[in-house]
């Protein structure tokens, strides 16, 4: 399948790829490389990073303060080094106050969905997602920042479990400028 979208991309001269998904990021960058793909891949946080940057992005402020913390998935964070982008994103945008967990950035800890384990039901001790959310929720945040869709869901399934999306939302750094930029 990578070998046909790759000829795919070729074939309509594809030169760039934007994903909003770390797995893909990492997949198309590493995997299909190796394969011949010749084409850059950038992680749309790094795009909104260079946007903001070049005053293409206009992040506005919030209406009030949010306290937030950020996760950072295992594929944009430890496998591709990438912290500053989206940490760069979350500053431009007024109001928001980041306060880091723990275990960020190399020493980040997994939402549960990597190598398909979302989909598999847990036998024994906590499930992974449910031991992250608490982490993120010793902060008391507002809101769980991340740059995965994976990680959003899994971080969403936490605080339902955790019954606290009452008062915390996750947020795709993607959303967050969105909502108050012009």
């Amino acid at each position: 399948m990578a070998e046909e979208n790759i000829e795919t991309f070729k074939g309509y001269g594809v030169k760039k790829i934007i994903t909003a998904c770390p797995h893909c990021f990492t997949v198309m960058k590493t995997d299909y490389k190796q394969m011949g793909a010749d084409f850059e891949i950038i992680h749309h946080t790094q795009l909104i990073d260079q946007l903001i940057k070049a005053g293409k992005i206009k992040p506005g402020a919030l209406g009030e303060q949010l306290k937030a913390t950020y996760h950072d998935s295992c594929y944009l964070g430890r496998y591709n080094e990438e912290y500053d982008a989206p940490r760069n994103i979350i500053a431009a945008v007024k109001g928001v106050s980041l306060v880091e967990m723990t275990r960020s950035k190399q020493k980040g800890f997994c939402c549960g969905a990597g190598g398909g384990r979302m989909w598999l039901e847990e036998d024994i001790g906590k499930r992974i997602n449910i031991a992250r959310t608490e982490q993120a929720l010793e902060l008391d945040p507002q809101a769980i920042i991340c740059n995965c869709p994976f990680c959003l869901t899994m971080l969403e399934d936490g605080l339902k479990d955790k019954e606290a999306t009452d008062r915390v939302k996750v947020y795709d750094v993607a959303e967050l400028v969105a909502r108050i930029s012009s």
